[in-house]
């Protein structure tokens, strides 16, 4: 990513995993940043970002968030990296669960877009942080697919929309990428395995053979907010290890 000073970010789910990688490299690089988050980050974003706190579940904490990134210079650049896992068929999934992660995982991107564009008054760049299940799913992950599917819909609708605006839209859609959220389900499902061994497991799924770093998410990520990306809009980047090009058929 070239350098960005004087770039002004605004990151939904900065505070750890994608979003958090997201952050340093753009503090890196020189752009101003603001984390909207529930939990505040840890020690490395102090003095580098504004922290917001932020449930992307309501609105005006949505809307707050960008009144105050945007508060002394418009907006360049949105990050959506926001996202809840809870696992379930269509059938053993609750009603409210399923609400719930429709709520965090598209409908909050559905606010935080919302509220942005009319700050992104010299045009921008927005990635929102879909998932290979948006395209491709294993069982039991009906409300998250069905999230990320959203995901996907919206931001072609935005890009087609806000092209007229200088606004860029895309998504990037990770395989398994060693986050806290990973993490958890690793802890979860792993079984008698150690938290490593289920993680290496994981990645072995993969046809490079590991899970991701959310480094290399966020370097996508980071290119697409860039000038270098400035004609691609409406597109869906798999970071995926190649995990979505290959059969399930075993030799």
């Amino acid at each position: 990513m070239q350098n960005s000073p004087n770039k002004n970010a605004l990151i939904f789910g900065g505070a750890s995993g994608i979003g958090g990688a997201t952050a340093r490299i753009m503090i890196e690089q020189g752009a101003r940043v603001t984390i909207a988050d529930v939990r505040r980050p840890s020690g490395w974003a102090d003095e580098a970002a504004q922290y917001i706190d932020c449930d992307v579940r309501d609105p005006e904490q949505v809307s707050n968030a960008v009144r105050c990134a945007a508060a002394q210079t418009p907006l360049d650049w949105l990050v959506y990296s926001t996202g809840i896992q809870h696992y379930g068929s269509v059938v053993s999934t609750p009603v409210e669960e399923y609400d719930l992660v429709q709520a965090i995982n598209s409908r909050g991107a559905f606010l935080a877009c919302r509220a942005a564009i009319p700050e992104m008054r010299n045009g921008g760049a927005i990635v929102l942080v879909s998932s290979v299940q948006a395209l491709a799913t294993q069982k039991g992950v009906a409300a998250y697919a069905a999230s990320k599917g959203t995901l996907e819909a919206l931001m072609r609708a935005m890009a087609v929309d806000h092209a007229k605006d200088n606004i860029r839209v895309n998504s990037v859609l990770p395989g398994t990428v060693d986050t806290p959220m990973v993490r958890s389900s690793a802890e979860r499902f792993g079984g008698t395995n150690g938290l490593e061994q289920t993680l290496q497991q994981w990645g072995d799924n993969h046809p490079l053979g590991r899970v991701a770093h959310a480094e290399e998410i966020a370097n996508l990520i980071a290119f697409l907010l860039s000038d270098k990306a400035s004609f691609i809009t409406g597109a869906s980047y798999r970071v995926d290890g190649g995990l979505l090009a290959q059969l399930a058929v075993r030799l």
